[in-house]
């Protein structure tokens, strides 16, 4: 399957739309609260000699510094935007974008065909992803990592969603970098509790390890503290 066009459109619309500045996107952080630590739960587990993909890389932050720790560091996002941003981001070529269609199986298996078996990075995908389209980026996964691949995944859980809700109870409503994800139709948090290992089960996926942690985003709350919206992680295998 693919993504429907009103889905495709929007995240289109909304990179096209968001300027180059860092930190511009409202999940822009800056590596040390996001690929950093994250780096450091699945390196235990990974092979650092495989190539790493960044699946949802966006405008390719994260990316970039996981060229730092991996052998070689792919990101591949549904927006071709997102990718122009990417590239502009990465004059000197340090990693590597392109557009790809998560549900796109074959495309994503001619990716797997291309690098071979490799690891993933996954932040926060599913959670906004349309529902019918979920169990294909959980596949997704599973294709990549082939045999040898290891995935660190991390998704909002619904708790998230109180914390934005808190975040749009300033005088002047949500702030703008989590207005602006609201105009372009983009629906954060929107998997339940168990939907995310479930689908992760069901495309093949033992867990290797998990546990509890925030995503910090580039907004504050009305009190001015950061919005740092709950989220679960998982360290996966196939098989």
């Amino acid at each position: 399957m693919d993504v429907s066009q009103r889905y495709s459109e929007a995240w289109e619309g909304f990179w096209a739309a968001t300027s180059d500045a860092p930190g511009e996107a409202i999940w822009d952080a800056d590596p040390s609260l996001s690929a950093g630590p994250h780096s450091e739960l699945l390196l235990p587990y990974a092979d650092a000699a495989l190539p790493v993909v960044d699946l949802g890389c966006g405008n390719g932050t994260q990316t970039r510094y996981l060229a730092t720790r991996f052998a070689r560091a792919i990101g591949v996002d549904l927006s071709h935007a997102a990718i122009g941003h990417a590239r502009r981001a990465d004059p000197e070529g340090v990693a590597e974008f392109a557009q790809l269609d998560l549900t796109d199986g074959d495309a994503v298996r001619a990716l797997h065909e291309r690098i071979g078996d490799a690891n993933v990075y996954m932040r926060a995908v599913i959670h906004q992803s349309e529902a019918e389209a979920r169990p294909a980026v959980a596949a997704a996964v599973a294709t990549l990592l082939g045999a040898r691949g290891r995935a660190f995944v991390a998704e909002l859980t619904p708790a998230s969603k109180d914390v934005l809700r808190q975040a749009g109870q300033g005088p002047d409503g949500p702030p703008k970098k989590l207005r602006r994800v609201y105009d372009h139709g983009l629906k954060p948090a929107d998997a339940s509790e168990e939907e995310v290992p479930e689908l992760l089960r069901a495309a093949g996926l033992t867990t290797l390890d998990s546990g509890h942690t925030v995503l910090p985003q580039t907004e504050q709350l009305p009190d001015g503290t950061r919005i740092d919206l709950p989220a679960r992680w998982f360290v996966l295998a196939v098989g």
